[in-house]
């Protein structure tokens, strides 16, 4: 082992085994696919908040509920979560009107799954990628781990073709293997960071949905039992 070697981190990558290199490469690869799928998410929550407290202010500033629906008919494409769960459940109101039913019990119901099917498809399209976001969290660091480990026994056992071993002779191999370790954790520690501030938002905006729901089917109820 040539004990003048240039300790960087270009070098080290270089000159570590064809084993830890690949190891970093997957890691770089996770690391990419980690971050777009931070900014995306970013993106998507955020767009979700401003989209659901812009309908809130609608539905509770004393809006026609007819008039609400037929904009989210209109604008199908453009609507937010809260007002695709809204135009699930007051599409189903209405063909019950339309069918003649009276049972409140029947049209409450209907509004309520109508919405409830509309909300877990929501919550899965928030809730996208965050799975990958956890694996790479948990798995990054084991995975520097052995990249680290095979390294570190690459340089230990070059040792045995050294009369004398010093610190010079193992600092490169152990630097290159440590470098895996690093890569590991700049992987994991942003996804682990970012999944939990994601699960926070999305868990708010997902009570913020329920509490919706709840609302909108007793003023849905209610228009069909005036009195009460």
């Amino acid at each position: 082992m040539n004990v003048t070697t240039d300790i960087t981190l270009i070098s080290l990558v270089t000159n570590a085994s064809v084993l830890v290199q690949l190891v970093l490469l997957l890691l770089l690869i996770i690391s990419l696919m980690s971050w777009s799928y931070i900014f995306m998410k970013l993106l998507t929550i955020r767009r979700a908040r401003l989209e659901t407290a812009r309908f809130e202010d609608s539905f509770w500033g004393g809006a026609d509920l007819n008039t609400l629906y037929e904009r989210s008919s209109a604008n199908a494409v453009q609507a937010g979560a809260l007002e695709r769960i809204f135009h699930a459940g007051f599409r189903e109101f209405q063909r019950h009107l339309k069918n003649g039913t009276e049972d409140v019990t029947a049209v409450t119901n209907g509004v309520q799954r109508a919405m409830k099917a509309t909300y877990q498809r929501e919550m899965d399209t928030l809730e996208a990628h965050l799975a990958f976001l956890a694996t790479v969290g948990s798995v990054s660091p084991y995975v520097g781990l052995f990249g680290t480990v095979w390294g570190i026994m690459n340089a230990f056992r070059g040792l045995a073709n050294v009369g004398q071993a010093t610190l010079a002779h193992v600092a490169p191999g152990i630097a290159e293997a440590l470098v895996a370790t690093a890569m590991g954790l700049f992987a994991a520690i942003p996804a682990v960071v970012a999944y939990n501030r994601f699960a926070h938002d999305i868990d708010r905006l997902s009570i913020r949905f329920e509490s919706f729901m709840e609302e909108c089917s007793n003023i849905l109820q209610r228009q069909i039992q005036p009195g009460r």
